[in-house]
């Protein structure tokens, strides 16, 4: 029944408000502490059709990836006008995915890539067959080997309005989408079948995205990804203590753009995109939800510096892709230390850097600019940001 349960009050001063869409999807209302906003939220009274099945994964046996194959995300929006925009507040002609007017809102994706895992769990989704049994599962190798993609996948909204990103949102909403994190990403790790949790935002039409609304997205992977497997592979040859060295090393070099008490902004030593920066806690830490609210704070300001820094490097705002990586839910926690990459495909104001042969087919990369070089730029762009 989507009825508003009772608030639940957050780090941070924020507040958060639990419902359920017309067909069962969750929907959560995060709060600023500062909110002009009233108690309650509108009812989505929405004629749906029933979810989707959950999609199918395939193993590809070269490589031993899992590629999930989920035809139902065809039907997604393709950059409809302000009035239609799914992501905003509904209206009487805007029958949109969000009931009331909010701050912050995350919901599940109406089309996922991943999940629902249980039907007990998810309301009215259907109950997915043939679930991956843990990951030694799906560690071996078999030709045409097939699984149910259980997971989730959840859409969140950093603002009603409709056009923006991240980094147009004030101090005060950086932090109540932090929070949002923090709280979705405790969530999802506790679903059966997840063991990956991954936060990230796409930006402009040049990275693919199909909304201008300003939003991002978390996807629960029920395996570990390749690029954290390639991670836990290293820190296994190398030492436990990898990432730690990894952040001594930039901390010590001249890619550092910016610094914190908590966090540090670097240009990676081997960077691949014109534009890459990333950014790392000073202490181990897995996950958001393992933050404390002093690095939380301290992350609401230097992020949108970041983020405000690369757009001013150009006259019209870069696209890019905003990845937080973050531990598997049930192993490595203890040395794979979550960190943001930021990249940009944006190499000149009105060039772009394409993925051909030697990158998209063989993963060997050719870099076009110097990492110093583009530290030296984005710390001068970064200079002269104001919040």
């Amino acid at each position: 029944m989507n009825t508003l349960r009772e608030p639940i009050t957050l780090g941070g001063g924020v507040v958060r408000r639990d419902t359920t869409l017309a067909d069962g999807r969750d929907l959560f209302y995060y709060d600023d502490p500062d909110t002009t906003l009233g108690a309650d939220r509108g009812i989505d009274q929405r004629a749906l059709d029933p979810r989707p099945a959950t999609a199918t994964m395939r193993q590809d046996i070269l490589t031993g990836d899992w590629i999930s194959i989920a035809a139902a995300r065809q039907n997604r929006a393709f950059l409809p006008p302000a009035e239609l925009d799914p992501l905003s507040p509904q209206t009487p002609t805007n029958p949109s995915e969000i009931p009331s007017r909010y701050d912050v809102a995350v919901f599940e994706n109406r089309s996922p890539s991943f999940g629902p895992a249980l039907a007990e769990a998810h309301g009215d989704a259907p109950e997915a067959p043939n679930p991956p049994r843990g990951l030694d599962d799906l560690d071996a190798l078999g030709l045409g080997s097939v699984r149910t993609s259980v997971g989730r996948c959840e859409v969140v909204c950093f603002s009603p309005e409709h056009t923006g990103s991240f980094g147009t949102q004030s101090v005060t909403r950086s932090r109540t989408v932090i929070e949002a994190w923090a709280d979705r990403t405790a969530a999802l790790s506790a679903l059966p079948g997840v063991e990956q949790v991954f936060p990230f935002e796409n930006r402009g039409e040049a990275i693919g995205v199909t909304l201008p609304h300003p939003h991002g997205q978390i996807y629960a992977y029920p395996y570990v990804t390749p690029r954290t497997r390639r991670l836990i592979e290293n820190i296994s040859c190398t030492s436990p203590d990898l990432m730690q060295r990894v952040l001594n090393f930039e901390r010590e070099g001249s890619r550092v753009i910016l610094a914190g008490e908590h966090w540090t902004a670097y240009v990676p030593f081997a960077a691949r995109w014109p534009i890459e920066l990333h950014l790392m806690p000073h202490r181990h830490v897995p996950d958001f939800a393992e933050t404390t609210d002093a690095e939380r704070d301290e992350l609401a300001r230097v992020y949108l510096r970041l983020l405000r820094g690369i757009d001013a490097l150009y006259d019209t705002p870069t696209p890019y892709i905003a990845a937080w990586h973050q531990a598997p839910v049930s192993a490595s926690r203890d040395t794979v230390r979550m960190h943001l990459e930021i990249t940009s495909p944006r190499r000149a104001a009105d060039k772009l850097k394409f993925l051909a042969g030697s990158e998209a087919a063989m993963g060997a990369w050719i870099g076009d600019i110097p990492p110093e070089a583009a530290a030296e730029r984005l710390r001068d762009s970064i200079e002269g940001v104001q919040l």
